[in-house]
């Protein structure tokens, strides 16, 4: 298939027979056209002519946006138009997704949160990411920043750690529009715990990943709780989302996520990592994303989760720094 084809077709709707014939051609484009996902398939000895399904598809190990320039085409005279990188908060390196279309991820990104949520335009998009906002190359940073672009509302603003700030810009909102409040969990904690507010519906709290060290790591019920309690709201919302990827999951509260449409979740054994479990069945977490075309589609990440009926997915925690192939398991309470 001609590769301007495919980026089409990335964003069409699917049936699943439909996702599983396009997956297969975005499966022999990166064999062909990824030399390092090219030399991992081969390692495994696998015949690239028996694989016929999706469950048949190798998936990378995460760790080689740490280790490998990870990209599909012709790596020496490429362009990117950004490289994202991870905190590099966990001691083992940082993670680079070098990006040449950035338009794909911003498409990704808004029609993955308006699948769920509707048009941004009907949002103010506030946004509380220390952390993130202290450093280069994040891409929550950037999503944040297309929202607040496409809502288009002169209220839409970042902030480092000014409490006070977005507390007032927040009673200053009328209510003719909901606010989208995108805040990395430790600092959602923090202006929770120091500036108690009454919410109610009118604030969409997402939370979008742990504590980055800055705070005792808590359950997720734990967290959910304090936030409900102190900002007066039923529910807690979170992004699912890393480095590695270009799209996005979301949760509307108890911790189940639902990917985009240009997201598909797989559970494998957490044993023997090419075999896939049940539903219900912990294992580790694999990812297809379509809009990955220039980078790999198919990573193996070291989150631990569940499939349920529905096609949510719970994220339960993180395997240790063992092997994959051998590891204890370590995730907290659902």
């Amino acid at each position: 298939m001609n590769l301007n084809i495919l980026r089409q077709k990335i964003f069409e709707s699917h049936t699943d027979t439909q996702f599983d014939e396009l997956v297969l051609k975005l499966f022999d484009y990166q064999y062909n056209n990824n030399k390092i996902y090219n030399r991992y398939v081969n390692l495994l000895g696998r015949d690239i002519k028996k694989i016929d399904c999706l469950k048949k598809i190798p998936f990378m190990p995460v760790e080689f946006f740490k280790e490998h320039r990870v990209v599909s085409g012709d790596e020496k005279n490429e362009k990117y138009d950004a490289i994202f990188t991870s905190s590099g908060t966990t001691g083992v390196g940082t993670s680079c997704h070098y990006v040449k279309d950035i338009s794909l991820y911003y498409q990704s990104a808004v029609a993955g949160f308006e699948k769920f949520y509707g048009s941004l335009k009907n949002y103010h998009v506030l946004a509380l990411l220390p952390a993130y906002l202290e450093r280069q190359g994040s891409s929550l940073v950037a999503m944040a920043e297309k929202f607040m672009e496409v809502s288009g509302c002169g209220n839409n603003n970042f902030f480092l750690y000014d409490f006070d700030g977005l507390a007032k810009k927040i009673e200053s909102i009328d209510n003719k529009k909901k606010i989208l409040l995108l805040g990395v969990t430790f600092a959602l904690m923090d202006f929770a715990e120091t500036h108690p507010q009454n919410f109610g519906d009118r604030v969409v709290v997402m939370e979008t990943g742990g504590m980055k060290g800055r705070k005792k790591e808590l359950v997720r019920s734990e967290i959910h709780g304090l936030l409900k309690k102190n900002l007066g709201i039923k529910t807690v919302h979170s992004e699912y989302g890393m480095t590695e990827l270009l799209s996005q999951a979301y949760s509307f509260g108890e911790g189940i996520y639902y990917p985009s449409n240009t997201l598909k979740i797989l559970i494998r054994d957490a044993s023997d990592p090419f075999r896939y479990v049940s539903q219900g069945v912990v294992g580790g977490i694999n990812v297809v994303d379509l809009a990955n075309i220039d980078s790999c589609s198919f990573i193996e990440t070291k989150d631990l989760g569940l499939m349920h009926e529905d096609g949510g997915f719970e994220v339960l925690g993180r395997f240790d720094h063992s092997d994959t192939r051998g590891c204890n398991l370590l995730y907290t309470n659902a």
